[in-house]
């Protein structure tokens, strides 16, 4: 008897989520890399239609990094800028993706207008409605153009495992280090981008795959020049 009561609390339970709550649910820990392909081709796709900054700032947290080549709060940078005449064109070449679904990292090619060429690299974290939005994005021109592959790679972190706790941002004012990190809420993806007092910067992707903390993405950018 009390085993039937039980179960009908929880048929209860279920029947009466609203369906907000339903599909936040649903939403949850399925790792699935094409819809991370679909977001970049609609971020790239309201550049062309609606203004570069104008897409960067729709397909941003609240929270997101960009580096100009500073790092700077993204919303509140891109809030000053006005659209430039043509967008950046660019096309993601591989993604990497939590066991969970909640974070992705992407690696792809970009074009400028002007004909200079260089590659991307984005970290994309699932928000509460299960919809997508970039927290890190950083890249550096290329002196040759990405190969384009014939299909987009993807990859899946495994089901199981823990990674090392790391803070979402810190920095070392000692050194004039910054420091920002994070992980999928389930510890299989983690991150972190390093950048140093003369804005080199270095970003670091891992995923747990065969019972270990794997380096699947690695990003150095160089000091900037002055001319």
């Amino acid at each position: 008897m009390k085993r039937f009561a039980v179960v009908v609390v929880c048929l209860l339970l279920v029947a009466c989520a609203s369906p907000r709550d339903y599909r936040e649910r649903m939403v949850r820990d399925v790792a699935s890399p094409g819809k991370i392909v679909a977001v970049e081709i609609a971020f790239a796709r309201m550049a062309r239609e609606k203004g570069q900054w104008t897409a960067f700032r729709e397909f941003a947290t609240d929270d997101a990094v960009m580096f100009v080549p500073v790092p700077v709060v993204a919303r509140d940078w891109l809030r000053q800028q006005k659209n430039p005449p043509l967008a950046v064109q660019w096309q993601p070449h591989m993604v990497w993706m939590s066991c969970d679904g909640s974070f992705a990292a992407t690696k792809g090619a970009w074009q400028r207008p002007d004909g200079s060429r260089g590659y991307f690299t984005t970290l994309w974290r699932r928000q509460r409605d299960g919809d997508y939005k970039w927290v890190l994005d950083q890249g550096d021109v290329l002196d040759h153009a990405l190969a384009e592959p014939d299909v987009i790679a993807t990859e899946i972190a495994d089901c199981s495992g823990e990674l090392v706790e790391v803070a979402n941002s810190m920095s070392n004012p000692a050194t004039g280090l910054r420091t920002y990190a994070g992980k999928s809420s389930d510890s299989t993806l983690e991150w972190a981008m390093m950048v140093e007092p003369d804005l080199s910067r270095l970003l670091r992707v891992y995923l747990w795959q065969d019972g270990e903390k794997r380096l699947v993405l690695e990003s150095m950018v160089a000091a900037p020049t002055t001319e």
